[in-house]
C-alpha cells in the first residue's frame, strides 16, 4: 500500500534508513563527484549532491519549457550570426567589462579574416524558474541560456534510477512510476557527433577542453563514452596543452599534439580565472580561427551573456529575428522575466532608482557564468550606491527577483547532516543544434535538468556547492 509522501518526510527512522540506501544507490548509479581540489590532492570519488526525493512540477509548465528550446536554439544562431546587434549591444559593455572585452576583441578579429568553417554546432542549456504571481497563479520565467560549458547533462542521465528507487524504498512506488526517462548525455553526443561526421575525416578528434582540476569529471565523462559507443576518438586537453603543442596548418586544420581536431567542445572558458595567461588568450584566438568546430564558436558564446539577454526582452527585438513567426516570438516572450539596462542616461537612471527604492524585489547580474555571482537585497543598494554616477555599472543588468513557491526536501551532500530544507528548484532544458551554412541539420531538446537549492541561499550551483541533483516528479 501507497503512502502520502508528506508522511515519508516526517518519518525520522524511516528517512534514516533511506539516507544510506540514496548513497550507495547513487554510487551504483554513477551519480559521481570528485572531491579533490587542487592537482596534487588525493584522488577521492564520492556521490554528486542530490535531493532525497524528486521536485513535483507543473506539468503543462515542464511541456512549455521543453517546446520553447528549439525556438532557443534558432534565437541564439541568429543572434550569433548578427555582427550589428552583437556590436550595439555590447558596445557600453566591453568599455568597462575587461573580460567580455577580450572575448568581443577575438570575435571581432575572426570576423575579419575568411569565415573557414561552415559548420555551426550549438549546445546550450536554459534555465527557468516558477514564479508565483500576487493572484496565485504560476509561470515559468527564464533565468539565463548558458551557451557555453553547459553542464550536468551527463549526471542528470543518471539520476532518474536512482529517484525511481528511492521511492520504491519508500513505498511511494505510485511517485516511482512517474519518474520521467532522462538522457541529456545522448542528446549533446548527438550534436557532437552529428557535426564531428559533417567535419568528414575519421582521423579527427572530439577535443574536450578542460580545467586542470575537474570535479566534475564524471558528468564530462557520460557525453564522452556516448561519442566512444559511435567510434568517434575524444582526447581532453587544457588550454596550457593547445597553447604549447597547437598549431594550424596552411587550410587552417587545427593540430594539437600531433592529432587533427575536428571539434572543440568547450567544458572551460567562460570565467576570466580560466585564462591563466595570455597564452591561454592566445590558443583561444588560434583555436577560434581554425578550420575545427568550435562548441560554441566565440560569436555563440557572446550570444549567451546577460547583456544580449537584457536587450532581447525589449520591446520589439524579438522581431528583428523572427519577423514572420508572431507564435515563435509569443512562445520566447512568454518565458522572459523583467529585464532592465543600466546602460548611462534616463533609462538605466530609472532602473538605479527602482532598484535602490525595492531591492528585494530585483537581481542584480554582472555578464559572468558559473554560478555564485549574483547580487541581492540590500547589497544591490550598496553596489549602486557605488555605482550609479559611473560607468561601472554598465557592467551589470537588472532583472526581476522570481518568487517561487518552496517545496520540503532533504538534500543529500558528503559529510553534511541531513535534515528537512524549505527548498527552491531551477529547471534547465538542454539544447542541440547543427548548421551547415545555411541549413539546419539538428534542431532539437536534448534533454531535462533539475537543480535544487535551500530557500536561504540566494545563488549558486552544483559545482558552486549549493544546489544538488534532483528530478521533475510531474503533477
Amino acid at each position: 500500500m501507497s503512502v502520502k509522501r508528506e508522511d515519508v518526510l516526517k518519518d525520522e527512522h524511516l528517512i534514516k534508513d533511506i539516507e544510506e540506501i540514496a548513497k550507495d544507490t547513487a554510487l551504483l548509479h554513477g551519480v559521481l563527484m570528485r572531491t579533490k581540489e587542487t592537482p596534487n590532492s588525493p584522488d577521492v570519488v564520492s556521490y554528486a549532491p542530490f535531493t532525497l526525493f524528486p521536485t513535483p512540477v507543473p506539468t503543462a509548465l515542464f511541456q512549455q519549457a521543453l517546446a520553447v528550446q528549439t525556438h532557443f536554439n534558432r534565437l541564439v544562431d541568429r543572434v550569433s550570426q548578427n555582427h550589428s546587434f552583437l556590436e550595439e549591444t555590447l558596445a557600453s559593455t566591453i568599455r568597462v567589462d575587461s573580460f567580455t572585452a577580450r572575448l568581443f576583441n577575438i570575435y571581432k578579429q575572426v570576423q575579419q579574416e575568411p569565415r573557414p568553417q561552415s559548420i555551426v554546432l550549438g549546445l546550450n542549456r536554459s534555465d527557468y524558474m516558477l514564479d508565483r504571481s500576487p493572484d496565485g497563479g504560476t509561470s515559468l520565467k527564464q533565468i539565463e541560456i548558458n551557451t557555453i560549458a553547459a553542464s550536468f547533462g551527463g549526471l542528470a542521465s543518471r539520476t532518474p534510477d536512482v529517484h525511481r528507487h528511492i521511492l520504491k524504498v519508500a513505498n511511494l512506488s505510485e511517485e516511482s512510476r512517474k519518474v520521467l526517462d532522462n538522457n541529456p548525455a545522448a542528446g549533446l553526443a548527438r550534436g557532437l557527433a552529428q557535426a564531428w561526421e559533417l567535419y568528414g575525416s575519421e582521423r579527427a578528434v572530439v577535443m574536450f577542453l578542460i580545467e586542470d582540476v575537474q570535479r566534475n569529471i564524471y558528468d564530462h565523462r557520460y557525453v564522452e563514452n556516448e561519442l566512444w559507443k559511435r567510434n568517434i576518438p575524444v582526447i581532453r586537453r587544457q588550454f596550457e596543452d593547445v597553447s604549447r603543442t597547437g598549431s594550424l596548418d596552411e587550410s587552417r586544420r587545427l593540430f594539437v599534439d600531433g592529432r587533427e581536431i575536428a571539434i572543440v567542445y568547450f567544458r572551460n572558458g567562460y570565467m576570466p580565472q580560466n585564462y591563466t595567461s595570455e597564452k591561454s588568450w592566445e590558443a583561444r584566438l588560434m583555436m577560434e580561427r581554425s578550420l575545427a568546430v568550435k562548441c560554441p564558436d566565440i560569436s555563440t558564446h557572446l550570444a549567451g551573456t546577460k547583456k544580449v539577454q537584457q536587450e532581447l526582452a525589449r520591446p520589439g527585438v524579438l522581431e528583428r529575428f523572427f519577423p514572420d513567426e508572431p507564435e515563435t516570438i509569443a512562445q520566447i516572450r512568454a518565458t522572459f522575466a523583467g529585464l532592465y539596462t543600466l546602460d548611462m542616461g534616463e533609462e538605466g537612471d530609472k532602473t538605479v532608482a527602482m532598484a535602490m527604492a525595492k531591492p528585494d524585489q530585483y537581481v542584480l547580474k554582472p555578464q559572468r557564468e558559473g554560478g555564485g555571482n549574483n547580487i541581492y537585497g540590500s547589497e544591490i543598494c550598496e553596489v549602486l550606491e557605488n555605482l550609479k554616477n559611473s560607468t561601472e555599472r554598465t557592467a551589470y543588468i537588472l532583472m526581476d527577483k522570481i518568487q517561487p513557491v518552496p517545496v520540503q526536501n532533504y538534500l543529500l551532500r558528503p559529510g553534511a547532516p541531513l535534515r528537512l530544507n524549505s527548498c527552491l528548484s531551477e529547471l534547465g532544458i538542454f539544447g542541440a543544434y547543427v548548421r551547415k551554412g545555411k541549413d539546419t541539420v539538428l534542431n532539437e531538446c536534448a534533454g531535462h535538468l533539475l537543480r535544487t537549492k535551500s530557500s536561504e541561499h540566494a545563488d549558486g550551483g552544483v559545482a558552486a556547492g549549493v544546489a544538488v541533483l534532483d528530478n521533475p516528479l510531474l503533477v
